[in-house]
């Protein structure tokens, strides 16, 4: 009787332990899933910062923004620091009407021969900040700018403000890749330090944006007049006008335009740009 009252108290206390094991067991493996699972949360938001590509195929609403974002920055002119000018200034006038016009986001195929045509009719040089990926797909395009005089100038590899923004080494790094590609397709004929900013170098969070620039020999330069292309995919003709004179207070007018795809408008506009500015004593010349 003593015997079966022992053997059933180890039954009792083994089953006890055994619960405690399971029970330990159990909470071990909920935490590790729990770790687990915050480290692929963090490698996954580690990857996504890690490339243009990346971020390029984010969320639709966020890449929205962002060009929400740029176009509010490229819709407006600015009043220039003068500590930013001490890297290059177009603006100071010397006695003569200048007008500089130029053209970013491009090349693209449709709107690029177009103003090129209508350039070369005029006599008129014009300078164009390339995105990078855009001049792999249009390396006649490019060949053409630099055969005809006019200036080539470098608007990032990827223009995917997220990514180019994230970090001064990162915007850097995006420049020099889009310097590569345009040496490949010019060779000696670009040497060009002259960079824009995509939505401009403005502004106190870009300042130390603009201190890496400068740090790694590169010029940049903003606007102070505009079409207001940026504004939406397709501005009308005579808003365009209207918008590029009410700016036109100058002697020294850096003009803000884009000859990407959609640009259709500004095409259609430049012909009377560079007639009112004629009419008005100014003579055209690169950056």
């Amino acid at each position: 009787m003593k015997h079966k009252k022992i053997s059933s108290k180890k039954r009792k206390n083994i089953l006890i332990l055994s619960v405690s094991i399971l029970f330990l067991f159990s909470l071990g493996f909920i935490s590790g899933a729990s770790v687990s699972y915050k480290k692929s949360k963090t490698v996954a938001a580690n990857n996504i910062s890690s490339s243009p590509s990346n971020i390029s195929n984010s969320t639709k609403s966020s890449s929205t923004e962002s060009q929400k974002y740029m176009n509010k920055r490229e819709s407006k002119v600015q009043t220039f620091n003068s500590k930013d000018l001490s890297n290059f200034n177009p603006y100071k006038s010397d006695g003569r009407k200048v007008v500089y016009l130029t053209f970013d986001d491009g090349p693209s195929s449709n709107n690029t021969p177009k103003i090129l045509a209508v350039l070369k009719n005029y006599n008129v040089k014009a300078t164009f900040f390339l995105i990078g990926e855009n001049a792999e797909q249009n390396k006649k395009l490019v060949k053409e700018e630099a055969a005809e005089g006019h200036a080539i100038g470098n608007h990032t590899y990827s223009h995917n403000m997220r990514y180019i923004y994230s970090d001064p080494k990162v915007f850097i790094s995006d420049i020099k890749k889009c310097d590569e590609v345009l040496k490949s397709i010019l060779g000696s004929n670009y040497n060009s330090k002259l960079i824009r900013f995509p939505g401009g170098s403005f502004g106190r969070k870009l300042e130390p944006f603009r201190e890496e620039a400068k740090k790694n020999g590169y010029r940049y330069v903003d606007w102070n007049d505009l079409t207001g292309d940026a504004e939406h995919n397709i501005v009308p003709v005579v808003n365009l006008i209207s918008k590029v004179k009410q700016y036109a207070n100058h002697d020294h007018l850096v003009i803000l335009m884009h000859d990407a795809p959609e640009k259709v408008t500004t095409v259609q506009a430049l012909p009377q740009i560079i007639e009112y500015f004629r009419s008005q004593g100014y003579s055209f010349d690169t950056l």
